[in-house]
């Protein structure tokens, strides 16, 4: 799917209820989670000790974090979506959102977002966008929710 550009409120309404787009697939490698942890300060051996978690881990496999996947989702939706005419565009939260299970070490994801709902405040657009992460191969989504997001147009 093509990267949707978006100029306007108008623009950006057209496509309430319908599919926005599909990232391609990321990798959530043993390097990554690392430097998410080191960032976050959060080393739980179930997401870095790759030894240990083999032995004792239900999953075989260290794991991303849960927020790093949720990290993930600025970069995938930059490849889902341009909206120009911009003075501002804020992250303005999360509802509805739930992981659905784990990510393990070298697995891929991929974002697949829908506009969900859209609503113009007095010249600012409140965007709604429903959105799932996949994991390649797998039927159930780590990790879907609706991101709100206020956009600023000129």
């Amino acid at each position: 799917m093509e990267k949707l550009i978006i100029n306007s409120y108008e623009e950006f309404a057209a496509h309430l209820g319908q599919r926005l787009g599909v990232s391609e697939f990321v990798d959530l490698d043993q390097q990554r989670i690392n430097m998410f942890a080191d960032a976050t300060l959060d080393h739980q051996w179930i997401h870095v000790d790759v030894e240990k978690a083999k032995q004792d881990s239900p999953f075989k496999s260290t794991i991303a974090h849960g927020y790093l996947t949720l990290s993930m989702l600025p970069y995938l939706w930059n490849q889902i979506i341009g909206v120009n005419n911009l003075k501002m565009m804020i992250n303005y939260g999360m509802d509805k959102m739930k992981f659905g299970q784990p990510v393990l070490s070298g697995q891929r994801i991929r974002l697949v977002a829908d506009l969900y709902n859209i609503q113009n405040l007095r010249g600012t657009c409140k965007a709604e966008i429903k959105f799932q992460i996949e994991i390649e191969g797998e039927r159930k989504n780590a990790l879907e929710g609706i991101a709100v997001f206020l956009y600023y147009f000129k």
